[in-house]
């Protein structure tokens, strides 16, 4: 497993609210950033609203192909922010059924149905501060897929690569990367068995081609707790975990942020 430096994102979160907006880490493509400002603050970052919890901790998200240039409003006061580009890897995936890589009909009304549950558990923004505790390995295994990648399936190209792989024996015990409620546990076309956790402020997590599911809709759950296992559900090739992460609709990088 590819190892990384660990950010310190308690350290931060932790410190008595400062008056101007601060935040860990670099704005690039597909970056989170954890920050804290002055309590009470309005933020909005383009067109998305930004939540300021009582203690002043926020979050901002930048997609995979986000510009060069971003606008970070504060109190009605506009900034830019600059958002460094990133290089993509191109990673081509053989021997899928067809099925899966073209579905018929019946199945794509199923997948449109799927994607937009999941956007609704997606957009969920609570008050809940889970995130400001960071993330930690959901699992242990090799590195199979990194966020961002371009996919060619059989061939094809598709949509890029959303989420982090980590491939290892069915049954692998998975856990919460954080507390958090959950939001979504279901079975769906692509992602096989899977679960959303709800972590606070639009951020939330998500765990695919599972083969059991330990937990339920509603129920809270801790970080470090078993949720699940892994396996080979949905559109798979071998098994693995899917762990995604996302802050409202957007798709973010999890590995940056995950210790070494």
């Amino acid at each position: 497993m590819k190892r990384r430096a660990a950010l310190a994102l308690p350290a931060l979160l932790l410190a008595r609210p400062a008056a101007a907006l601060e935040w860990r880490g670099h704005p690039t493509q597909g970056a989170m950033l954890l920050g804290r400002g002055a309590a009470g603050a309005r933020l909005a970052l383009e067109r998305q609203a930004v939540r300021v919890s009582p203690e002043g901790l926020f979050v901002l998200g930048f997609g995979r192909d986000h510009g060069p240039r971003a606008t970070l409003t504060e109190n009605g006061t506009p900034r830019t922010i600059e958002v460094t580009p990133r290089q993509w890897d191109v990673q081509h995936i053989n021997g899928l059924p067809p099925a899966q890589v073209t579905p018929d009909a019946a199945t794509l009304q199923r997948i449109v149905a799927e994607r937009e549950r999941l956007a609704v558990v997606r957009g969920l923004d609570t008050p809940r501060t889970d995130f400001a505790a960071g993330l930690a390995w959901p699992a242990r295994g090799r590195i199979s897929g990194i966020y961002g990648s371009q996919r060619i399936l059989n061939g094809q190209p598709r949509q890029p690569h959303a989420a982090l792989d980590i491939a290892g024996p069915v049954g692998t015990p998975i856990q919460a990367a954080c507390s958090g409620r959950v939001t979504l546990a279901a079975e769906f076309h692509f992602f096989g068995k899977l679960l959303v956790l709800d972590h606070g402020h639009g951020v939330n997590t998500l765990y695919a081609h599972l083969s059991t599911i330990d937990v339920a809709e509603g129920q809270e759950v801790r970080a470090g707790q078993r949720i699940a296992a892994m396996g080979a559900t949905g559109r798979v090739t071998g098994p693995h975990l899917h762990f995604g992460l996302s802050w409202y609709r957007l798709w973010l990088d999890p590995q940056p942020l995950l210790p070494a």
